[in-house]
């Protein structure tokens, strides 16, 4: 099986390279911030004309044949047209409704990169990588790529310039000898599995968030734009850096383990981006418990659930393992023992009481197990996620009855039902 995997890397480039490197960076953020200019005006016009990467790759020789911008000229000119096709692939993924509209790239930003397709060259034993128009640059070889390099992507860091190279391998899938199980995402837990294991989160925001709220007042106190702001920006960003890594590496730790632990992973297919929605309302309608739901909303987006899936499932297919998604509804309030259903058997976020039989558990561990059988209910009758959240949706139209009202359906278990 083919399998695409990137490798991260600190650079240790000399003054000049940084400012060749600055300069790379600068001038593919110009291109797309251009090319985005010119998609718009070609809408507002009507022109006809659309942001595909042929249009906006053939705009890229009459820029630098202008007299304003020869600069465009000095970098690698196949640095500026993945700047294009960068730009072009945002906007088939805002048409195709998986992302937001293309917004400007600011400097210093997410965004301040440059990649190359091809022309570079890794020396492994040298420690040392060839940037065409830049030329080699020594890097801290912390480990040896696996696979062929498709390309590389120069990357700026708070704490420097960093190198990701994207390999390409085909590798033998093995057969899981694992077992089954259903993990239930938290707050209080990062995770409930269903045979009774909770692993506690890593609240890597949490922990820092006292200091990085000294740090932003010592910011804006600080004239904008001076040599004391910024010094006191570069340690935001330092501290945001160091919060993400953590963060990261927790999540690998926990993605790691439980690909090796289990062929079968039930996990529930959650909406973060509607739990994390603002609670604040219009001026018209004003949000209620404002405050509690921010609290809320930053302790979700802490766990990173989103990334941490993504890891999951990756690691997974690498070692022949599967990641199925399953409906979150009501799976904290049924029964796992008689099957009864009622907001009554989860009077509080951490205990279960089956109001039919008298069964008492952890409600994220009953979430979980409940997780794990929908899961597997569903896989055995060859459902998919979608069809299974339906069916979830009808079993509570019969448990209300017709013309009844339904109970709120529950985001998460652990966190709000």
């Amino acid at each position: 099986m083919l399998f695409r995997q990137g490798f991260l890397f600190k650079l240790k480039p000399n003054g000049r390279q940084a400012r060749l490197m600055s300069r790379f960076a600068g001038c593919c953020r110009f291109v797309y911030n251009k090319g985005l200019s010119w998609a718009k005006e070609q809408y507002e016009n009507k022109t006809g004309k659309h942001p595909s990467y042929k249009n906006l790759s053939a705009l890229l020789p009459d820029w630098k044949k202008d007299p304003e911008m020869l600069w465009l000229s000095e970098c690698y000119s196949q640095c500026l047209q993945q700047s294009m096709k960068d730009l072009s692939r945002a906007y088939c993924n805002f048409f195709s409704g998986r992302t937001a509209f293309p917004v400007f790239h600011r400097k210093y930003g997410a965004n301040d990169a440059f990649r190359y397709p091809q022309g570079f060259k890794i020396d492994e034993t040298g420690k040392q990588i060839y940037l065409p128009g830049i030329g080699f640059v020594k890097y801290r070889r912390s480990r040896y790529i696996e696979g062929k390099a498709k390309n590389i992507t120069v990357i700026r860091n708070a704490d420097g310039w960093y190198v990701s190279i994207q390999t390409e391998y085909e590798k033998e899938v093995p057969v899981h000898q694992g077992d089954e199980v259903g993990i239930d995402m938290g707050v209080a837990w990062f995770c409930t599995l269903s045979d009774g294991i909770q692993i506690a989160p890593c609240n890597t925001l949490k922990k820092h968030l006292k200091k990085l709220a000294q740090l932003q007042r010592s910011l804006s106190r600080k004239e904008k734009f001076s040599s004391n702001w910024r010094k006191a920006q570069r340690e935001v960003a330092k501290l945001h850096q160091r919060i993400g890594n953590k963060r990261q590496d927790f999540i690998n730790k926990v993605a790691l383990d439980l690909s090796k632990k289990h062929a079968v992973i039930y996990r529930e297919d959650l909406r973060i981006k509607n739990m994390t929605a603002s609670a604040a309302g219009t001026v018209e309608e004003p949000g209620h418990n404002v405050a509690q739901k921010s609290g809320l909303n930053r302790a979700i987006l802490d766990q990173a659930w989103g990334k941490f899936f993504q890891r999951l499932e990756w690691k997974c297919e690498q070692r022949g393992g599967q990641v199925i998604k399953v409906a979150p509804q009501y799976t904290s309030r049924i029964c796992p023992i008689c099957g009864y259903e009622s907001k009554e058997n989860r009077r509080s976020q951490a205990s279960f009481k089956c109001m039919a039989c008298g069964y008492r558990e952890n409600a994220d561990v009953v979430g979980a197990r409940n997780i794990k059988v929908r899961g597997q209910r569903m896989s055995a009758c060859g459902e998919l996620g979608e069809v299974g959240r339906a069916q979830v949706n009808r079993r509570m139209e019969t448990v209300h009855g017709a013309g009844q009202q339904q109970e709120p359906i529950e985001v998460i278990s652990g966190v709000s039902h």
